[in-house]
C-alpha cells in the first residue's frame, strides 16, 4: 500500500520538471505552417515542425472570396496539425490567420468553421501584428553594432515592411525586444507572391517579370515614409533582413545547395550584387529549368518569379548593400512572445442577464 502512492508522487514530480511544450500555427495565403517547441534560455528547442502548401488565397484577389476548395485543402492540413498537437500534448498554443482571412469576405466566417470542426482557435491579426512578430523571430539575427535594420516578409498576399531603429536601444535581449520592438515605420504592401503570379497571369513568359517588378516598383514608391529611410539604409551599419520563401531559396540557388538546408541558409549574408545576380540567372532561366532547381521545385517556380520581381522592388526602393537570410518569422515571433512577454492578455467581459423585472419574470429566471 505504501509503494502505490509513493509511484504517483514520483511520477507527477517529474511531470512537474519536465519543459512545457509551446506551438504556434501560421496560417498563411499560400502555406499553413506548424512549429512546436520548448523554452531553452533566450531562445528555444524545436521539437517537431509542419508546413503545407494549401493555397488559401488562390482566386481571392478576382472573386474577394476563399474558395470551397482552398478551404476544404486547409481543413485537411489542419487536421494533420491538430493530431499532432494532440499527440504531443502541447496546452500552450496559438494560431493566427494573415492576409488571406484579413482580405476575404468569408474570412471570419471560415475561422469559426475552423474552429468547430478542428478545434482550434484562430485570431486573425492585423498587418502591424505581422510585421512585429516577423521582427521578433529575427532578433538573433540583429548584428551588436547595428543601427538600423529593414525586416522583409514577402509573403503570399501581402509583403510587409518594417524598420527597426536601434540607434538608441542598447538593451538587445530577447525579453526587451518582445515587449518594446523599436519600430520606426512600418507598411502592409497588397504584393503577395500568389496575388501578383495571379495579377499577371495572362502576361507573356518574357514580359511577365518586368511587368510584376514595375507594379512592385510603383507600390512601393506610394508609401510617403519609406523615402526617409533609403539613405540611412546605405550605411554600414545597416542592412536588410529577408524573411519568406523567395529569400532563402535564392540563397540556396546561390550556395549551390542540392537540397535544401535550414543550418547552411539561416542567417547567411548575400551582398546586393550577389543577389541580383541570382535573381538575374534565375528569371533568365526557362519556366522548365527554373522547376528543375533542387531548391526550388515545381510547384513553387511561379511563385519564386513574383517573389523576385518583389524583391528586386524591395532593393530598387532601399538599395541595402547587403541582406542577411532569414529562415524564420512568424512562427519564431509568435513562440518568443509566448514565452517571454510581460503583457497580461486582456479578459473579456462577461456580459450580465439583465435582472428579473416581474415577480413571474424572476419565478421564470430561476
Amino acid at each position: 500500500m505504501n509503494n502505490k502512492p509513493a509511484a504517483r508522487k514520483s511520477r507527477t514530480h517529474g511531470r512537474r520538471h519536465k519543459p512545457p511544450l509551446y506551438a504556434a500555427v501560421d496560417l498563411g495565403t499560400n502555406n499553413c505552417r506548424l512549429l512546436v517547441a520548448k523554452p531553452a534560455g533566450e531562445h528555444f528547442h524545436v521539437v517537431d515542425s509542419h508546413s503545407q502548401i494549401v493555397r488559401l488565397g488562390e482566386g481571392l484577389s478576382a472573386t474577394g472570396k476563399l474558395s470551397d476548395a482552398a478551404m476544404d485543402r486547409t481543413f485537411d492540413a489542419l487536421g494533420v496539425i491538430r493530431r499532432k498537437l494532440k499527440h504531443l500534448g502541447v496546452r500552450h498554443v496559438r494560431c493566427i490567420a494573415t492576409e488571406a482571412c484579413r482580405k476575404a469576405e468569408n474570412g471570419a466566417q471560415f475561422i469559426r468553421d475552423v474552429q468547430t470542426r478542428t478545434k482550434l482557435s484562430f485570431k486573425i491579426v492585423s498587418a502591424k501584428e505581422e510585421a512585429r512578430l516577423a521582427a521578433i523571430g529575427c532578433h538573433d539575427l540583429l548584428e551588436p553594432d547595428a543601427t538600423l535594420v529593414m525586416v522583409l516578409d514577402i509573403g503570399g498576399g501581402s509583403t510587409e515592411v518594417a524598420f527597426i531603429d536601434l540607434s538608441d536601444q542598447p538593451a538587445r535581449d530577447i525579453k526587451t525586444l518582445v515587449n518594446t520592438m523599436p519600430i520606426s515605420a512600418w507598411s502592409s504592401f497588397p504584393l503577395g507572391v500568389v496575388t501578383l503570379t495571379e495579377r499577371f497571369a495572362d502576361a507573356a513568359e518574357g514580359d511577365r517579370f518586368d511587368a510584376m517588378h514595375q507594379s512592385a516598383c510603383e507600390t512601393f514608391a506610394s508609401w510617403p515614409k519609406g523615402e526617409a529611410f533609403a539613405d540611412r539604409l546605405a550605411t554600414e551599419n545597416a542592412y536588410m533582413i529577408g524573411t519568406s520563401g523567395t529569400v532563402t531559396c535564392l540563397a540556396g540557388i546561390r550556395l549551390g545547395l542540392q537540397k535544401y538546408r535550414r543550418d547552411r541558409v539561416d542567417g547567411q549574408w548575400l551582398t546586393l550584387g550577389e543577389t541580383r545576380e541570382t535573381i538575374g540567372d534565375f528569371t533568365s532561366a526557362t519556366p522548365e529549368d527554373r522547376a528543375r532547381i533542387p531548391t526550388v521545385g515545381k510547384d513553387r517556380a511561379d511563385l519564386m518569379l513574383a517573389g523576385c520581381a518583389i524583391l528586386e522592388a524591395a532593393f530598387a526602393s532601399w538599395p541595402s548593400p547587403r541582406l542577411r537570410v532569414a529562415d524564420r518569422g512568424l512562427r519564431e515571433g509568435l513562440l518568443l512572445s509566448m514565452m517571454h512577454s510581460t503583457r497580461k492578455p486582456k479578459r473579456r467581459r462577461r456580459r450580465k442577464s439583465p435582472a428579473p423585472s416581474t415577480p413571474d419574470q424572476r419565478a421564470n429566471a430561476s
